[in-house]
Parts: C-alpha cells; structure tokens; sequence
C-alpha cells in the first residue's frame, strides 16, 4: 500500500481484518515439489498413492448400509466396503485423506487471510446459474470418475507416477476437453 499526501480515512474496528491484505500464492513450482513429495510419502508409509474418489464411494457406502442394508451389500459397487471381515467404510484411508486436505485447505486460507463467503462468477452470470454450472460439472466429473476408476487426483498424480498408460490417456483428455469446452463457457468470466 503506497502512501500519498490524500486524506486518509480511518476503517471502522470491525473492518480491520478486511483491510489486511492476503498473503501472496506459493509459488507454484516449490508446490507441485511438495505434492510430489507427499505423493512420495503417501507411497511409502501408507503403500498407496493419493485420490479422493474412494472417499466419497466410502462413505456412499457407508450412507446406503445404513439407510438401505440389504441392498447395499447386494451392490458390486458398495460391496466391496461392506464385505465380512472388510473395516467399517469410514476407516479407509482415503476417507481421512480427504478430512485432511479439507482441514489442511481451511487451516490455509485462515492463516493466509482467503476465507470469504461468496460466489466466483463473472459479470455476465447469474448466482443460480453459477451454482448449476458448479454442481452440474461436478456430477459430470463424479461419473468421469468412476468411469475412469479414479478421480483426477487419482488418475493423475498416482497413475501418472506409476507410468499408467490410462491415466496419461484420461488426463490428456480432461485437458483438451477442457480447452475444447472453454470456448463455449469464457463468457460468463468476462
């Protein structure tokens, strides 16, 4: 904040916390160094890489066993977390991978001074339909997973470690998908 000759006025006590700037981004290098390097930990300690989809399929069937038992045991899908002598659904790893990552995100932004309670959109969009956008993508991306057998943290960072030509192929095309439809959506950022 540069100061100049101008009179300043005094911001009220409450708006204090607003006035203090963000701390800047980490650069983006020393950060895919260190998800490397907990991509590499992930390997080591626990024997598996990182996802996020095994989360929610988790704790899907978790959901369904206890709503709906018998059909959830008698689905392929959630059977595989429900079988006799499996852990209960909610002590799989990735299950706290994600608590984690949503602590470690939140504990982040507080410190770094990002925590604001609105909506990203452009000018050109309304809150409704940024939410349908925002909800719509993400069960398009929830298919994409299981389709894939992995979400994008999956396929990318530990297939794409491991060599897997799968994950190479899905994620070259999320990105030309992803280029090939920001044609259609740029306006409503702009």
């Amino acid at each position: 904040m540069s100061v100049t000759t101008d009179t300043v006025v005094p911001l009220p006590a409450s708006d204090h916390a607003e006035a203090r700037a963000a701390a800047p981004y980490t650069n983006p290098y020393l950060a895919g160094i260190g998800l490397g390097l907990v991509l590499l930990a992930a390997f080591v300690v626990m024997g598996r890489g990182l996802g996020a989809s095994g989360a929610f399929k988790a704790f899907a069937a978790w959901t369904a066993s206890f709503v709906a038992p018998s059909w959830a045991h008698s689905r392929e899908f959630l059977g595989e977390y429900l079988a006799a002598g499996m852990p209960h659904p909610l002590k799989e790893w990735l299950f706290f991978e994600v608590i984690g990552v949503f602590a470690g995100a939140l504990i982040s932004a507080l410190f770094a001074r990002r925590v604001r309670v609105g909506f990203e959109k452009g000018p050109s969009v309304t809150t409704l339909a940024r939410l349908g956008f925002a909800f719509g993508g993400g069960a398009l991306g929830a298919v994409g997973a299981g389709l894939a057998r992995g979400c994008t943290s999956g396929q990318a960072l530990t297939g794409g470690a491991l060599l897997n030509l799968g994950s190479w192929a899905f994620m070259l095309s999320v990105f030309a998908g992803g280029y090939g439809i920001a044609y259609f959506v740029r306006r409503q950022w702009t």
